[in-house]
C-alpha cells in the first residue's frame, strides 16, 4: 500500500494555489479607460503605455529579422513630428536669395547691423505695475545692453515715443500685465520710421527661479536668431537683431537665442564653455571639446500679435501684418 501525502493543516480543504501561474505577469492589452478609480487607472495606464511600447517594438524586431532572413533591405522609417508633418510655408525664402539681401540692405535696421547706428533702448510699463514685472525688468537689462527703464506713471505711449526720439533713443519696449505676470511685450522703433510689433508673452521665469543660474556680466552678447525663414520671419528677426549692439564680445561667452519654431519665438540666455574630454582612443592626440552651457535666464516666450508700419499708432497706424485666429491656425 501506498502511503498518501497528507495535505498541509493551514490549507483546511483550500486547494494549493498554484505557484508557477502566480508568478507570471497579466499582460494588459485593454486601454484601462473602464476603470472608474482615478488613482487605480493612472496606475494601470501606465503599464499600459510600457507594455504597449513593448509589443510595438518587439513587432518591428520581428520583421527586421524576417526582412534579413530574407535577404531585403530594412527600411527605417522617419517618425513623425510636428515639424516634419508640417505644411509648407509659400512665403518661405533660401537663405541668400537676392532679393531679400537687397531688401535688408534697404531697410531700416540695416544701420544697426552694420555697426553705424548703436542701439538706445527705453523700457517701460503699463501704469501702477506689480512688484513682480520689476525682476523681469532687471533680466532684461541684463539680457539687453543699453536698456534704460523709466517709470510710466500717467504719460501715454504717444508721448513716450516722443520722449525718447528728441533724446535719441532708438526703441521703446512697453511690457504689459495681467494678473501679477507679464502677458504682452509692445516694441517700437523710434523716429517716425519703425515698424511696431506687439507680442503675447508667455511662460516667464526670471533668473531668480532658475535652478543652478549663472551671473551675467557686462560684456556684450552674441546673438543667435534661429528658424525665420519666411519674409515675415525676416522682418522679424532683423527687427529683433537691432535691439543688440553687432560687436559681440567673445571673451564673455555669453549667447540670446532667439529660436522660432511653429510660430513660438523661445528666448535663452546662456553662458557657454568649452571642456576638453578624455581621449577615445591611444592615437587621439587630445581628447574630444564638447560645449557645455549655463543659463543666465530670463526665459520666456513670444508669439506675433501684430506688426505695424511706423511709430505706436493703434487708432490710425496701418499694419503690415496682423494674426487671424480661425484663418491661420488652422493647422499646427
Amino acid at each position: 500500500m501506498t502511503n498518501k501525502k497528507k495535505p498541509d493543516p493551514s490549507l483546511k480543504g483550500k486547494k494549493p494555489a498554484n505557484r508557477a501561474a502566480a508568478g507570471q505577469k497579466k499582460k494588459i492589452t485593454r486601454n484601462p479607460s473602464h476603470i472608474t478609480n482615478k488613482l487605480k487607472r493612472s496606475e494601470v495606464y501606465g503599464k499600459y503605455l510600457i507594455e504597449k511600447k513593448a509589443r510595438k517594438k518587439e513587432k518591428r524586431l520581428k520583421l527586421e529579422r524576417e526582412a534579413e532572413a530574407l535577404g531585403e533591405e530594412v527600411e527605417k522609417k522617419t517618425p513623425r513630428t510636428l515639424d516634419n508633418t508640417r505644411e509648407k510655408e509659400a512665403t518661405r525664402v533660401a537663405s541668400h536669395d537676392a532679393e531679400v539681401e537687397a531688401d535688408h540692405a534697404d531697410d531700416e535696421f540695416a544701420p544697426y547691423f552694420s555697426n553705424e547706428k548703436a542701439p538706445k533702448i527705453i523700457v517701460t510699463t503699463r501704469p501702477r505695475p506689480s512688484q513682480k514685472v520689476f525682476h523681469f525688468i532687471a533680466d532684461l537689462q541684463n539680457l539687453i545692453p543699453s536698456l534704460y527703464f523709466y517709470p510710466r506713471k500717467h504719460y501715454s505711449i504717444k508721448e513716450i515715443c516722443t520722449f525718447g526720439a528728441n533724446r535719441g533713443y532708438t526703441h521703446l519696449i512697453v511690457l504689459g500685465e495681467r494678473h501679477k505676470q507679464c502677458n504682452g511685450l509692445t516694441i517700437s522703433h523710434l523716429g517716425g520710421k519703425g515698424p511696431t510689433a506687439f507680442f503675447k508673452v508667455s511662460n516667464v521665469v526670471t533668473s531668480q527661479n532658475l535652478p543652478n543660474h549663472g551671473t551675467c556680466t557686462n560684456h556684450v552678447p552674441e546673438l543667435n536668431l534661429h528658424g525665420f525663414s519666411t519674409r515675415l520671419g525676416h522682418r522679424v528677426g532683423r527687427f529683433f537683431g537691432s535691439l543688440f549692439p553687432h560687436m559681440a564680445q567673445f571673451e564673455g561667452r555669453q549667447v540670446v537665442t532667439f529660436h522660432n519654431q511653429r510660430d513660438y519665438i523661445f528666448v535663452r540666455h546662456h553662458r557657454y564653455i568649452f571642456h576638453e574630454g578624455k581621449k577615445v582612443t591611444e592615437k587621439d592626440e587630445q581628447g574630444k571639446t564638447r560645449a557645455r552651457l549655463q543659463e543666465l535666464g530670463p526665459r520666456f516666450t513670444l508669439k506675433l500679435r501684430w506688426l505695424q508700419d511706423g511709430t505706436f499708432d493703434t487708432q490710425f497706424g496701418e499694419y503690415e501684418w496682423y494674426h487671424k485666429r480661425k484663418e491661420m491656425d488652422t493647422t499646427r
